[in-house]
């Protein structure tokens, strides 16, 4: 059956139903996933704004890069397979992204001025029109539009990792960081599909408490929101310093 299809790795069919047949008589439910959510929102703006004060005193955020983002990869990985680690491991992914997205925001604060109070307030802008997008029928997470999704997201993942690959050879991949005008519509458009996995993450979330899941699931689907803000937060970054650069 395709109920629970998702473009999110970690917010995928086999998930709810895996834990529709766990289930320990307390059922997920929207305001226990809203209340984990932003628990995990508030230990990654408290790690972030640690980092951000270390850069500030002495500069030396290179460890918080490399630990945040090593961490945070790992972390992610044992959640996508160990789903019931999801209530010990979540908080930890939240701090690890949280130091390493703060280190990574003053950088770029140090370069442009007020880039990362706008860029923040655009992913909660975005999140918030998503929401009520979704809410209010104007766009509908049909398998059509999952299906485009899921492939333009697969592209992207394709597109990075090859542009990973070629750093290692000191060779940059075209557009992917320069100002030029199609470098701002590719990051357009990256935005833009980072923002569509919202609808999708939304409909999996919303089914997934129709469907049943066990109640410990629901810090499993704020982990998984929480990943694709992260990303949407790193992308309008990209492209409000593209922007800024002209």
């Amino acid at each position: 059956m395709a109920l629970f299809q998702s473009n999110n790795p970690v917010l995928k069919e086999s998930t709810f139903q895996q834990a529709a047949m766990v289930q320990d008589g307390s059922a997920m439910t929207l305001r226990g996933t809203v209340n984990k959510m932003a628990f995990l929102l508030a230990m990654v703006m408290a790690a972030a704004a640690y980092t951000w004060g270390v850069f500030y005193k002495n500069g030396n955020i290179v460890p918080y890069l490399a630990i945040g983002a090593i961490g945070g990869f790992i972390l992610a990985l044992v959640i996508v397979f160990k789903r019931d680690w999801a209530p010990y491991l979540a908080p930890a992914y939240a701090l690890c992204e949280g130091a390493f997205l703060g280190a990574i925001s003053a950088l770029y604060a140090s370069k442009f001025e007020g880039i990362v109070l706008q860029a923040v307030g655009l992913t909660f802008g975005t999140f918030i029109a998503m929401l009520a997008l979704y809410r209010f029928g104007v766009i509908r997470a049909t398998q059509r539009f999952k299906a485009i999704i899921v492939t333009a997201t697969a592209g992207i993942a394709v597109f990075y990792l090859i542009a990973m690959g070629l750093r290692f050879f000191n060779i940059e991949m075209p557009y992917l960081h320069d100002s030029s005008t199609i470098g701002i519509v590719l990051s357009l458009v990256i935005v833009a599909v980072a923002a569509l996995n919202l609808i999708l993450d939304f409909d999996l979330i919303e089914r997934g408490i129709a469907g049943g899941a066990p109640k410990s699931f629901e810090w499993f689907a704020a982990f998984g929101l929480l990943v694709t803000l992260v990303w949407l937060y790193l992308e309008i970054l990209r492209l409000l310093s593209k922007l800024n650069r002209r």
